[in-house]
């Protein structure tokens, strides 16, 4: 199994418990494993009954695991400033207010929200040579893949702005000392070497999301569900990231046979629904559904994670 393993679905489905008692399941075989939240609900605290922050931390009680939760927040927030920092050393200071006026209004949008979040989950993975798993809770399904589509849309923006900084450079030192040979070397522009660091940065996002990452989706047992993780599974084939497998999750119990009345008829009746709707799954997605988990009672938490950990067929062991 792939270093980096993913869980994703729409807002709901239960994949902060899958995520966990994945991890959880990685630490108890032996495996040095880092659970990392980027919900803001910051629920992975929730599940092992502790407090989490922007580092890892040991889970209490499970060797080998760690958990982390990412502040989408103060993703955001630190993203601004850094932005604001980088481009207040490579503008004239008449127009650093105007610079920061325009950088504020531009991250009031859902995709700055998304940009500042992919930056943290990769270098999160960038800065996990300690572990040998690590299982993202990550945000709803379409967060995500815009997240995910970052990499590609990024690297051609990126190409033509350091073709037109290229441009500009010229026609300034032309401007300047006519056709002689230019005063400045183009390769120490900052603004250039800011891009480029950039359009590497992604280019490496890519590598690692399509060739050290496996993705798996959680879906409840609804049409709803369904049809959006059908969607889901398309759209990241477009981005030439494939499902690894399907987690159908909260299924009702089946009540036990000498049980009788409206409550039993009713679950007797659900369930048969429910296993409509796995079969129209299992006929019509194409990645296999790997585990089957029932909804519980109880919170899930110790034990009954490490149950859920079990019912997961999914590999644990470490990467090649």
């Amino acid at each position: 199994m792939e270093r980096y393993v993913f869980f994703g679905g729409k807002g709901g489905v239960g994949k902060t418990t899958v995520s966990a008692a994945y991890a959880h399941r990685c630490a108890t075989a032996g495996l040095e494993t880092l659970v990392v939240s980027t919900d803001p609900a910051h629920s992975v605290g929730d599940l092992f009954d502790q407090t989490f922050g922007d580092e890892p931390r040991p889970v209490d009680g499970v060797d080998h695991l760690h958990a982390l939760e990412i502040d989408p927040q103060a993703e955001v927030s630190e993203h601004l400033r850094q932005v604001k920092r980088n481009l207040s050393q490579q503008v004239s200071a008449a127009m650093v207010n105007a610079v920061d006026r325009q950088i504020e209004m531009a991250h009031g949008t859902p995709g700055a929200y998304e940009a500042a979040l992919f930056d943290r989950f990769v270098d999160v993975m960038r800065n996990s040579d300690d572990y040998d798993r690590v299982v993202f809770d990550t945000s709803p399904t379409g967060g995500t893949l815009r997240l995910l589509s970052l990499p590609d849309y990024l690297e051609g923006w990126i190409d033509r702005l350091m073709a037109k900084r290229r441009k500009s450079i010229d026609l300034f030192e032309k401007a300047a000392i006519g056709n002689q040979e230019p005063r400045r070397v183009m390769d120490g522009d900052p603004v250039l070497a800011h891009l480029e660091d950039r359009k590497e940065f992604f280019e490496s996002a890519g590598e690692m999301l399509r060739n050290e990452a496996a993705f798996f989706l959680v879906f409840n047992p609804d049409s709803l569900s369904i049809r959006e993780t059908e969607r889901a599974i398309d759209d990241l084939a477009e981005q030439d990231l494939e499902v690894r497998g399907l987690v159908a999750n909260r299924l009702t119990p089946v009540p036990d046979p000498d049980e009788e009345g409206r409550g039993a008829r009713y679950l007797r009746d659900r369930v048969e629904t429910e296993r409509e709707r796995l079969e129209t799954a299992d006929r019509e997605l194409s990645p296999p559904i790997v585990a089957e988990i029932e909804t519980q009672i109880e919170e899930i938490r110790g034990e009954r994670l490490a149950r859920v950990g079990k019912a997961l067929e999914i590999d644990t062991t470490p990467s090649a």
